[in-house]
């Protein structure tokens, strides 16, 4: 049940893992600075007060080292919380990834089980340029053996969490940046939820109606959620009644919640602050094209950013993320 307290998906991450550290003295955290600064977005404020060095270790900056120590530890029955401060950084630690913590399961047969979660900050919009603004989830979530869970509110943050840290499988856990709740960092109001004190999870491969629908769907993770809900608004006023899936996980992914919807509204527009090619956009508009190509009304739409780097020109980069007026323009487009 939720109730009226609000927080950010900051404060509700680090509560989720607290409360997870206090419930299973398995868990631990890993990463560079995630101990004495709590993290440089805040997923991990306060646990080092709370549990100490033993427990939240700030690392040196060699992510392999760290990751594949997490990989290790998870192996020999503990469970990792390890960070990856930004997804861009993932090419020097790439092989701890998707050749060990993704298939080491599969290929002992099952007799090694690598509970670790894998946090890492996505997305642009404050002009940190080309190495420091990209999702790439679809990279991951490309790779057989791990999950990729994407919250978009502070709820969904510490529910997803704490299933995250509970499955006995690797968890990619991506948090935007621009969600966090920072002081520094603007962030739409709608990312700071009620969120329950006591524990709760979320099961992975549940997509969530943010708004409900009948004229078009609109799909989308992260930051995209918001702009859609935004542009939703906007597009109210016009006549236009759009419904808002946030997907919460490519892996699993909810491809009934999908389906479901656009039989609802016979028209999909997908969006992704991701790369347009070979990625998520081209995933979802797959499935309908499969598996429900009568139902559509018009063709799929996809926004996404160009197959070009995140520029660090303030202008540039709000051309090539897909905004509100984006948004609501492409699903008139459908609607028309």
């Amino acid at each position: 049940m939720r109730n009226g307290r609000q927080l950010t998906m900051a404060k509700a991450i680090s509560e989720a893992i607290a409360q997870e550290m206090e419930r299973d003295e398995r868990v631990f955290v890993m990463g560079e600075d995630v101990g004495v600064y709590g993290g440089i977005f805040g997923a991990t404020q306060g646990l080092y007060e709370r549990f100490g060095p033993e427990r939240v270790m700030d690392t040196p900056i060699s992510e392999t080292a760290f990751i594949g120590a997490a990989i290790g530890a998870a192996a020999e029955g503990l469970r990792p919380i390890v960070e990856l401060m930004f997804v861009d950084f993932f090419g020097v630690c790439m092989d701890q990834i998707y050749n060990h913590l993704a298939k080491n399961t599969y290929m002992s047969g099952g007799n090694v089980r690598l509970p670790v979660v894998l946090t890492t900050a996505i997305g642009g919009g404050y002009s940190d340029a080309a190495q420091h603004s990209q999702c790439l989830y679809s990279i991951f979530a490309h790779v057989p053996g791990l999950k990729v869970v994407i919250p978009s509110t502070a709820y969904d943050a510490k529910g997803l969490m704490i299933s995250a840290i509970r499955d006995d499988n690797p968890v990619m856990y991506f948090f935007h940046k621009g969600l966090m709740g920072l002081g520094w960092m603007k962030y739409p109001e709608t990312t700071i939820t009620p969120v329950p004190e006591e524990p709760y999870t979320i099961p992975f491969g549940q997509a969530d109606v943010k708004r409900e629908g009948e004229d078009v769907t609109i799909v989308a993770v992260a930051m995209m959620v918001h702009r859609a809900l935004e542009a939703a608004k906007e597009l109210e006023k016009e006549g236009i009644s759009a419904e808002v899936l946030d997907l919460r996980t490519l892996v699993p992914l909810d491809r009934r919640a999908v389906l479901d919807s656009v039989r609802k509204t016979g028209r999909l527009l997908v969006v992704d602050e991701d790369y347009r090619s070979f990625g998520l956009t081209g995933e979802i508009a797959a499935i309908v094209a499969e598996e429900a190509p009568e139902v559509l009304k018009k063709p799929v739409k996809r926004l996404a950013v160009p197959d070009v780097p995140i520029p660090f020109s303030r202008p540039l980069e709000n051309f090539v993320i897909p905004s509100v007026d984006a948004i609501s323009g492409a699903a008139r487009a459908l609607v028309a």
